[in-house]
């Protein structure tokens, strides 16, 4: 051993006999009654001596003897008293955990024979290695059987109470694991032994503090284990144990394997290597071994100052180059799981729930993804997060889409509620380590699924705010418009009257050429700025003929473009005026859209209660999520220079008569819009008497 190694070794173990003493004293001074702070303080005065016996007998002895054995005991007893008078002795029979601490103060006997023993034979007698290898075995065993130990002291401890010796059973664990290490390499490589040997003063002199902050109540009770360091600390301590095998591994193959040592090691090397570099970038190893961490190590699985504040930066991450709305909110609850993907589904008017957007999640279904207005209704009356899994064996509740048990990635749905209304649901995919939930789950889930509740619904009223706003702004504009448009019909009504006694007037008649011109140009400036709509005071519902309709209105734009009519549909209840403006709008975009060889087809049917007008064109088509953000929303328009009402409006007109507006449209392919009427009563009675017959 070297000088300097001596040197530290020998200062490192006075120093941590000072320290323990400081502490053994400190408790002693304070004259409790109770037998197990002079336990305590008898353990720390123990530790003390064996320190300063090792520092003055000098690290370069191979064994610190007696004088350890008695420091263990000490600490063994505390141990044992702690456990048969403090709160986990009240809780079971201790009998069997008795035979433990037995078993273990026998090793500490034989071992303390066996080092005397050792002590009286020449050191060069085969007897004295033999004990002295036994000897080794015996220290890794009572290191081994203590730590046991103090892992089931500190299991059988209250919860609630474990901050008050978690940092005193976390310095016993660091010490005896310690020893274990040092007695291992001891055993398997003796030369690498003296250097562990003389820095276990340092260590211990570490540990120390530990011990001092762990006795003060007041201090103990605010340290809090970090779970991010925790589980770095770890990951370290794992890599570290890894290679410590991997190099006893190579002490043994030398020692075993003789000349072929060499090929055996380079094989142990590459193939170590090989599952290092395989395991560790796997996210399932990765989220086991959280999983596992939480488990082990905290009274909850959450850490919930940090999963908050994750999910709050996610979701209001700042940027133009941010994700949508929708997008974050679906990854933010996501992550609180470790779910690999996620998908947002919002209630829509007809109470479905029907898919917004995803994260991570590849959308590639036949149909738009939706869940039915039942299983809606009973999220928003029990707001329970549902699990799928035990969703799909549970008769009582409303069956799951083919959509959902045909990807078999659903893990659970997450309802987001907003004061009692649901804004819509989250389906979150399994994470990389399925399990079931648990309550920890179930209440995460739940008041993050509010806060995100919150965020949309607060998103779709700004939007309904700029809608209005947008909507005021077209009043302002139409009343600087009829404010033309009054100037414009006092003039022309100037003009009729002067017409009736200068009609004769050559002069006059110029004038209101030019003056009817004037105003026609002036009027048609204000129809480009203006959309048709409007046409007059909504009627009341009456029985009406669909075809009769859209023959006239095939007719009036028949000159524009090929129009065909096909089919018949029975009376509706409705206002023809406003069918007609229906129709007029939808025949024109299906125009639009169409190249001129194209007709637009207008076919008339019957479908149950209602009549059906579609409107059928094969011109560009829509997307999707045009149609679903896009089509129906005030002021948004595909066409150059449109104000984007029409679409909007004529869904308003449907709904007040009744009916509806339907749409199916793809790119490249062409659009349909089914106009829906509900049937003149007449007509629905003898529908429904020819259908029983």
């Amino acid at each position: 051993m070297s000088i300097l190694l001596q040197f530290i070794g020998n200062w490192g173990h006075a120093l941590a006999a000072a320290l323990f003493a400081a502490l053994g004293i400190f408790i002693l001074r304070r004259r409790d009654g109770e037998i197990e702070p002079r336990l305590l303080a008898g353990a720390l005065l123990m530790t003390s001596c064996w320190a300063l016996y090792v520092s003055f007998g000098g690290v370069g002895q191979s064994l610190s003897g007696l004088g350890e054995s008695l420091r263990n005991a000490a600490w063994l007893l505390l141990m044992f008293v702690m456990l048969r008078r403090g709160p986990a002795g009240r809780t079971g029979p201790i009998l069997a955990i008795g035979l433990v601490y037995a078993a273990v103060m026998g090793l500490l006997l034989l071992q303390s024979f066996t080092d005397f023993v050792a002590r009286q034979l020449l050191n060069e007698s085969e007897l004295h290695r033999a004990l002295v290898l036994l000897s080794l075995i015996l220290r890794m065993m009572t290191a081994i059987g203590s730590l046991v130990l103090v892992h089931q002291l500190y299991t059988a401890w209250p919860v609630r109470d474990r901050g008050r010796v978690v940092l005193l059973l976390a310095t016993l664990a660091a010490m005896w694991t310690y020893d274990c290490s040092l007695y291992a390499v001891g055993y398997f490589a003796p030369d690498h032994m003296n250097a562990l040997y003389a820095l276990r003063g340092l260590m211990m002199a570490l540990l120390a503090p530990i011990v001092a902050v762990g006795l003060r109540k007041e201090l103990s009770g605010r340290i809090q284990l970090s779970r991010s360091l925790t589980f770095q600390s770890l990951s370290v301590a794992a890599v570290a144990l890894y290679i410590i095998l991997f190099t006893a591994a190579t002490v043994l193959i030398e020692l075993i394997a003789g000349p072929y040592a060499r090929f055996m090691e380079i094989g142990g090397v590459f193939f170590m290597a090989v599952t290092a570099l395989i395991l560790l970038p796997s996210p399932q190893l990765r989220a086991l071994w959280k999983v596992q961490v939480a488990k082990h190590f905290f009274q909850h699985r959450y850490d919930y100052r940090t999963e908050w504040m994750r999910f709050g930066e996610t979701i209001g991450r700042p940027g133009s180059d941010a994700p949508a709305l929708g997008k974050r909110v679906a990854k933010a609850v996501a992550d609180i799981t470790d779910s690999s993907g996620a998908m947002l589904l919002l209630r829509g008017d007809d109470g479905r729930l029907v898919f917004e957007t995803q994260w991570n999640w590849d959308t590639d279904f036949p149909q738009t993804p939706s869940l039915s207005r039942e299983l809606a209704v009973r999220l928003e009356q029990t707001g329970w997060i549902i699990d799928l899994e035990g969703m799909q064996g549970d008769a009582g509740v409303v069956p799951l889409p083919d959509w959902v048990k045909g990807d078999g990635r659903g893990w659970a749905l997450v309802p987001l509620i907003h004061f009692g209304k649901l804004i819509g649901a989250i389906l979150l995919a399994r994470p990389p380590i399925d399990r079931r939930l648990d309550w920890e789950d179930l209440d995460m889930l739940r008041a993050a699924g509010r806060q995100a509740a919150t965020y949309i619904s607060e998103a779709q009223g700004q939007e309904a705010l700029n809608d209005a706003q947008r909507f005021d702004e077209f009043n302002r504009r139409f009343a600087f418009i009829m404010h033309d448009v009054k100037n414009l019909v006092s003039q022309l009504s100037l003009l009729a009257r002067n017409a009736e006694r200068h009609a004769d007037n050559p002069d006059f008649r110029t004038d209101m050429i030019l003056t009817l011109k004037e105003s026609v140009g002036k009027m048609n400036d204000l129809l480009a700025r203006l959309s048709q709509h409007n046409k007059g005071r909504m009627e009341e519902p009456r029985p009406m003929m669909l075809r009769e309709m859209a023959d006239g209105v095939a007719r009036s734009r028949s000159r524009q473009h090929p129009v065909r009519v096909t089919g018949d549909a029975p009376p509706v209840m409705a206002d023809p005026v406003r069918v007609e403006q229906i129709l007029v709008h939808l025949l024109q975009n299906a125009i639009d859209a169409s190249g001129p060889g194209s007709p637009v087809e207008l076919r008339l049917s019957a479908d149950g209660e209602d009549a059906c007008v579609e409107i059928v064109d094969s011109g560009t088509g829509m997307t999707a999520e045009f149609v679903r953000r896009e089509l129906f929303k005030p002021f948004s328009s595909s066409k150059t220079g449109g104000f984007g009402i029409g679409a909007f409006e004529a869904r308003e007109l449907a709904a007040a008569m009744g009916g509806r507006i339907e749409v199916e449209s793809k790119p490249g392919v062409g659009s349909r819009f089914t106009l829906r009427l509900p049937r003149a009563p007449e007509a629905a009675r003898i529908m429904r008497k020819g259908e029983a017959a």
